[in-house]
């Protein structure tokens, strides 16, 4: 599971209850925590601090991936998991809030025009969109909708540029229907996932509302409970149900 800020992965280890992951130091100064089985030590989660950002997250998720394929231990994953808290589109994903991406997207990396906004697909350079099986969205939402979890699944946008304006907030809307949440690093974990052949998924709690930047209304600390909440629940569930292949 990769997150942004080390909050975010405190939350995230504290529900997976674990208990104290080993660390392991990675090239750039990165940690990973690992979650092992005692018993026999077969690991069971890894967390990441990934740092903020497309970029930043996407070298260091590579990095993480890179030294599971080197040592052999954890190789393949199962599953990676961008994880952490986010602004949540009105009405869709309201504070609180957990949100499952049915896709992880791009939403600035493309060109303005003077006939509108085109993606990188558009302009013939890449992608833009990563795609999370149905099956998997599927396991997620059904165990999130038998613990009584308020969520919603839908795309997850990932921006350089938090939105801060209803101008802005209704651009992305717009151009992205259904979008239920956005943040600023799960692009960057599919590109590294996808590089390597592993399923991503990114889950975020709604701490504020995409919109005109109001720090006085954002929710930081309920939405790192629900955070650690919902990974305690699918660390019950869904996450340790995924073997690597």
């Amino acid at each position: 599971m990769v997150t942004a800020v080390a909050a975010e992965a405190d939350s995230v280890s504290a529900g997976l209850g674990l208990g104290a992951p080993e660390l392991l130091p990675l090239p750039g100064g990165l940690v990973l925590r690992r979650h092992t089985d005692a018993p026999d030590g077969r690991v069971l989660v890894d967390v990441l601090v990934g740092g903020v950002g497309p970029a930043a997250v996407a070298a260091s998720t590579g990095t993480a991936l890179a030294y599971a394929a080197l040592t052999g231990a954890g190789t393949p994953y199962g599953l990676v998991v961008s994880a952490g808290i986010a602004g949540g589109f009105q009405p869709l994903a309201p504070l609180g809030f957990v949100v499952v991406s049915s896709a992880v997207v791009a939403a600035d990396l493309g060109a303005q025009t003077p006939d509108g906004y085109l993606t990188v697909d558009e302009l013939g350079f890449g992608r833009s969109v990563h795609p999370v099986p149905e099956a998997l969205t599927g396991r997620i939402a059904a165990a999130l909708v038998a613990a009584g979890r308020p969520h919603t699944v839908g795309p997850v946008l990932t921006v350089s540029t938090v939105t801060g304006t209803a101008a802005r907030a209704a651009e992305l809307a717009g151009r992205h229907p259904g979008a239920a949440a956005e943040a600023m690093e799960g692009f960057g974990v599919a590109e590294a996932a996808a590089a390597y052949g592993v399923p991503v998924v990114e889950i975020r709690a709604v701490s504020n509302a995409v919109g005109p930047r109001d720090r006085a209304a954002w929710r930081i600390g309920e939405a790192l409970h629900a955070l650690r909440r919902t990974s305690e629940l699918l660390g019950k569930t869904v996450f340790l149900e995924l073997e690597p292949s």
